[in-house]
């Protein structure tokens, strides 16, 4: 399989090279040229969630050198439990992907990335840069998941004072091969620049460079095994499609969940949910496609003023009526994600975080309109990094895993960074080896 440019103004690319690239030469984001389609027979009901990622993605690893290494990488990033939990409303349940290394769901994509990059970095000479760009949850699992690898080097970019206590300190703790910046702006500037230096072709000549954004195919494709693992053990019990709520704002996560419902898993409908940056529900209850500024919210991690993967969307859906049909977006401002999370824990005996509350409380919309079927709320971190909003709604400490628990007992450290293009060029080309 090759993997297109969403912009079409590129030549087609192989999986190996569109992972290593990150985006693509003319700046759109890489796509497969064809949608595998799968029936949920082709999945045995005894699978580990490292089996289905193998099977499902086996198709858009054809032909490329990683395809005989992706049952390895499969083994070696699904290595913590993804679960489908039934919760105490009927018919409602929760898809927890908070239990890996950093406490959020973006472990998954990241620790996939970073299997793929490290096998393709074997024999080469010249150390790769892995840019990315946070708004929380994204930079820490990357960080994680690269750590120490040889051959690789990792900049996280974050927007100063608008990430968590807690997120800001995973951010910074690592150390060795992974260099942490504050940058004086917000999470949209720290993506633009993300895009400008992988644009940069005289300094991709000095300083080879990657991402690790949502943007990056190596974190999107995994991110669709947890939707399909789901979605099939609930079809097996129930023979009836699971629908699913996303907490979203950059639409990487959301999009995997949308791929595997084109590829035939047994999805059925998938709704959105944001915080107070209104750019995807605006445009879903028929505004333009507007990006715009990000505010500051609750859902810190979702603070996107313009999400890259809605690119993606509209390749899938290029008419927008029938992508206005296909889905809905609702925004969750702080006092209903405040309401959320208290009304959680008291009607459900539930403990989340801010992003998962932007999906509860969608989820009680729906179903006060009438929505029917099973519903599976995706709580994409751990209430444990957000125990400042969390602890006083509920009125009790958050017990912290002990994964989370062991980076906050490590020093950690940023430096600063202007938002700044000519910043950001310096200090890639101060920090490389050549």
């Amino acid at each position: 399989m090759n993997f297109v440019s969403t912009r079409a103004q590129a030549p087609a690319a192989s999986l190996s090279a569109a992972i290593a690239a990150g985006l693509a030469p003319d700046g759109g984001l890489y796509v497969p040229d064809t949608l595998p389609r799968f029936s949920p027979e082709e999945f045995s009901a005894d699978e580990t969630l490292a089996e289905i990622a193998a099977r499902l993605l086996r198709p858009f690893f054809a032909g490329d050198a990683l395809a005989p290494e992706l049952d390895a990488i499969c083994r070696e990033a699904f290595d913590f439990p993804t679960p489908l939990r039934a919760l105490a409303s009927p018919g409602d349940h929760v898809l927890e992907l908070f239990h890996g290394p950093t406490a959020a769901f973006k472990d998954v994509g990241a620790r996939f990335l970073a299997a793929c990059l490290s096998r393709l970095q074997r024999g080469q000479t010249r150390e790769l840069t892995i840019l990315v760009a946070t708004s929380g949850d994204t930079g820490a699992a990357v960080a994680a998941a690269f750590h120490r690898k040889p051959h690789l080097r990792v900049v996280v970019l974050y927007p100063d004072g608008r990430v968590s206590p807690r997120q800001a300190h995973q951010l910074g703790c690592f150390g060795d091969n992974i260099l942490a910046l504050r940058v004086a702006g917000s999470f949209d500037d720290c993506q633009a620049l993300v895009k400008q230096a992988l644009a940069d072709r005289p300094l991709q000549a000095r300083v080879p460079l990657s991402s690790a954004n949502s943007i990056s195919l190596g974190r999107l494709l995994p991110q669709m095994s947890y939707y399909a693992a789901a979605a099939l053990q609930h079809w097996r019990r129930e023979h009836t499609p699971l629908h699913f709520v996303v907490p979203t704002g950059n639409l990487g996560n959301a999009f995997a969940g949308i791929l595997a419902r084109a590829c035939g898993l047994p999805i059925g409908r998938i709704a959105l949910a944001s915080n107070d940056n209104r750019v995807l529900p605006d445009f879903f209850a028929g505004g333009d496609y507007t990006p715009r500024a990000s505010r500051a919210t609750l859902a810190n991690a979702m603070d996107v003023g313009a999400p890259s993967n809605f690119e993606r969307l509209r390749w899938l859906y290029p008419d927008p009526i029938a992508l206005r049909a296909a889905f809905e977006a609702l925004a969750v401002p702080d006092e209903a994600i405040r309401a959320a999370i208290f009304e959680s824990r008291r009607r459900l005996d539930e403990t989340v975080c801010p992003h998962t509350a932007t999906a509860l409380d969608l989820l009680v919309r729906l179903r006060a309109r009438g929505e029917t079927g099973a519903w599976a709320v995706v709580a994409t971190a751990h209430p444990a990094k957000f125990e400042s909003i969390v602890e006083p709604l509920i009125g009790e400490p958050v017990p912290v895993p002990p994964a989370l628990a062991a980076l906050l007992e490590r020093p950690a450290r940023a430096e600063p960074l202007a938002a700044d293009y000519a910043a950001l060029r310096a200090r890639l080309l101060a920090a490389s080896p050549g």
